[in-house]
């Protein structure tokens, strides 16, 4: 188990669309120990592995009120509800800028867990909102994409600041 370097935005690898993972083996299963390390680390409540730079369909998320993370393997959402909610949204791979995101309000989503098995949930509220935005980025849709382009601009004029800051 190990916090992985993460990668930061302007960074291409974060709009490339991660592959199916395939088999399930004890590199995908310490990946998944790598990612939880490297998110609580960060510090956030869910990370992809793009997000360490490796493009595999992987996604973990935990949040305050869980116990362990939640893994999810190549998921995908199957249906959407069609109603909507705002959800201030930031990301491990930009850190310090936030901005409120519309989703739906409620996802159901197929993947498999860490031992294979093909399995579906459905979710609400702050866990509905971070599926979406998590397996946007395994399809290499960066969460400023949802944005107005005048916010996106704001938003990563202010960013960028910050790093200059930083350094």
């Amino acid at each position: 188990m190990a916090v992985r370097p993460i990668v930061r935005f302007p960074d291409p690898r974060l709009r490339q669309k991660a592959q199916p993972v395939g088999m399930i083996d004890e590199t995908v299963r310490e990946l998944a120990r790598d990612l939880t390390d490297t998110m609580h680390a960060a510090p956030g409540i869910g990370i992809t592995a793009p997000h360490v730079g490796v493009p595999a369909r992987l996604v973990v998320i935990q949040l305050e009120s869980d116990r362990e993370p939640h893994i999810y393997i190549d998921p995908d959402i199957t249906w959407a509800s069609p109603d909507r909610v705002r959800h201030v949204e930031g990301s491990v791979s930009m850190p310090g800028v936030t901005d409120e995101i519309e989703r739906h309000a409620r996802v159901r989503v197929r993947y498999r867990g860490l031992d294979g098995s093909e399995r579906e949930e459905e979710a609400e509220g702050l866990m509905a909102v971070c599926l979406q935005h998590e397996i946007d980025q395994l399809d290499g849709i960066f969460w400023i994409d949802r944005l107005s382009k005048l916010k996106r601009d704001r938003l990563i004029k202010r960013f960028e600041k910050l790093q200059r800051i930083r350094v």
